[in-house]
Order: structure tokens, then C-alpha cells, then sequence
């Protein structure tokens, strides 16, 4: 028996049996949240100067291509991140996509899409940061908002004549990511992709995460798979996945969610 949980049981004699318990578990739940999860060093990440020089002399993807020969504004990206976005982001090449990147930073991104997508497609940034409305340049947008204001992000959506790819980002903070799929994720035409970055962060606590913890971004994926499995069990659903998510395309830190009408699953049986 623990300190904290011998000091329960000397004045249990003046509590009720839940009452105690209760207070038990709070006394846990603080504990675990004074012991937060917190990010790695994030120096060994870095990438050396071997190879980055090894990445732009053989580049692994057109995209990769692109990133390295960039000369705008500042970019940030994972290496890996390159080839996954090549793979589903390829069919857009040329076309007259819509897209919606939630965080803008430093504006290099949006100059990435641009360059990468093609000249008819239309690329608009969100950010919470006002600085960031200078750091674009036409015919790519930026609008200034939180991407936890579901009355702004419709907004957005509406002058861009609706939207076809959502890239999250933004914050990277939990209940943001959250709030920004609940809007979001149903304006997205059918067809569509909604990605989330980053999501490492669900592991550490300053962005509302922790392992395993409810609530956190990664739980938050667990729950559309398990909605999109919503025919074989009865609890509720927590998203619209049930019906409208067509596959869940899970990377390390990034997820890449299809929207796609799921009619009631068949079985068939092949002929006799």
C-alpha cells in the first residue's frame, strides 16, 4: 500500500465505501497527470548534412524533389512524410483540387502544395497567428482564425467553394485536432482526404496527450477505426465513421483518412 493510499484507508471510518474509492482514483489521476509524458531529445531527429546531401542527390519522390530545391519561405517536414503524401496526393497533380492547410508558420508550405499540386488549384491556409496573413503569395490564401472555431472554418470552406483535401498541421494540440475533423470532416466532398501530422504529440502531455490517454490524437484515430467497424458491435459511435470513412491509412505520425460512403457490409458466397 502506497503513502497516499494508507492515509485513505486511516480515515475510510468516516467515509462511505464509494466515497473512498472515488477519492482513491482522484488521488491517481493526479499523481499520473504530475508525471507527464514529455517529448524525446529532438536533436537525434535531426537530419545530418550526409544525408541530407544523399536525400537531394537520389530524392525518393517528385515531392521530395520539390522540398529540397525550394527556395522560398522556411518548410519543416518529417523525411518520411514525402513518399505517404506522394502516394495519395498524386491523383491531385494538375487538377483543380481544393485544398486547406490548417497552420501556416512560416508560409513555406503553402509555396510546397502550390508548387507540387500545379496552378489550378486552389490552396488556402489557416492560422491563429495574424503575422501569418503577410506570409503568402497569390493566388495561394490565408484567413486568420482558430482552427477550434467551427463557425470560421465554415466560412473558409464556403469561399473556397468547398474543399477536396484537409492537411491538419496546426496546433497539434488534442482537443484542436478533434474539433477541427468534427467540422471539417463533413464538408469534405466525398472522395476527399482528411490528414492529420504530427501525431506524435499525442504521446506528451503538454498537447493534451499522454499513452493511452483519452482524448489524445492518436486515441482519437482508435476511434474512427472502431466506428468504422460500428456493424459488428454495439457501442455508440464517436465520429461518422461508421458509414462515411472508406479506409484509414495509418503512418508513423500521420494519418490519412478517406471519405468515402460505406453502404452495410455483405457477405457472398461464390457459386455452387
Amino acid at each position: 500500500m502506497t503513502s497516499i493510499e494508507k492515509g485513505l484507508a486511516d480515515v475510510s471510518d468516516t467515509m462511505t465505501t464509494n466515497a473512498l474509492l472515488t477519492s482513491l482514483k482522484n488521488v491517481r489521476r493526479m499523481a499520473r497527470n504530475a508525471l507527464p509524458d514529455q517529448p524525446p531529445d529532438f536533436s537525434t531527429f535531426i537530419s545530418p548534412p550526409e544525408l541530407i546531401a544523399q536525400d537531394i542527390a537520389s530524392p525518393r519522390s517528385e515531392l521530395e524533389r520539390i522540398f529540397y530545391a525550394h527556395k522560398g519561405r522556411l518548410i519543416h517536414k518529417w523525411t518520411h512524410y514525402f513518399e505517404i503524401y506522394e502516394s495519395h496526393l498524386s491523383q491531385y497533380r494538375n487538377t483543380t483540387v481544393r485544398m486547406l492547410e490548417i497552420g501556416v508558420s512560416q508560409g513555406g508550405s503553402l509555396e510546397l502544395w502550390r508548387s507540387y499540386l500545379g496552378s489550378k488549384a486552389t490552396i488556402f491556409g489557416v492560422d491563429i497567428d495574424a503575422q501569418c496573413a503577410d506570409r503568402v503569395d497569390a493566388p495561394n490564401q490565408v484567413r486568420i482564425g482558430s482552427q477550434d472555431d467551427p463557425e470560421f472554418l465554415k466560412r473558409v470552406v464556403a469561399e473556397m467553394g468547398g474543399v477536396d483535401i484537409v492537411l491538419d498541421d496546426g496546433s497539434h494540440v488534442a482537443e484542436h485536432q478533434i474539433a477541427s475533423y468534427n467540422t471539417l470532416f463533413p464538408l469534405l466532398r466525398e472522395g476527399g482526404l482528411y490528414m492529420i501530422e504530427d501525431l506524435h504529440t499525442s504521446y506528451w502531455r503538454g498537447f493534451s496527450g499522454g499513452y493511452r490517454r483519452q482524448g489524445a490524437g492518436i486515441e482519437f484515430i482508435k476511434d474512427i477505426v472502431d466506428d468504422m467497424h460500428g456493424w459488428y458491435h454495439t457501442h455508440a459511435a464517436r465520429t461518422p465513421s461508421k458509414d462515411q470513412v472508406g479506409a484509414v491509412h495509418m503512418y508513423d505520425s500521420l494519418a490519412v483518412i478517406e471519405k468515402r460512403a460505406q453502404p452495410r457490409p455483405r457477405r457472398t458466397t461464390s457459386p455452387v
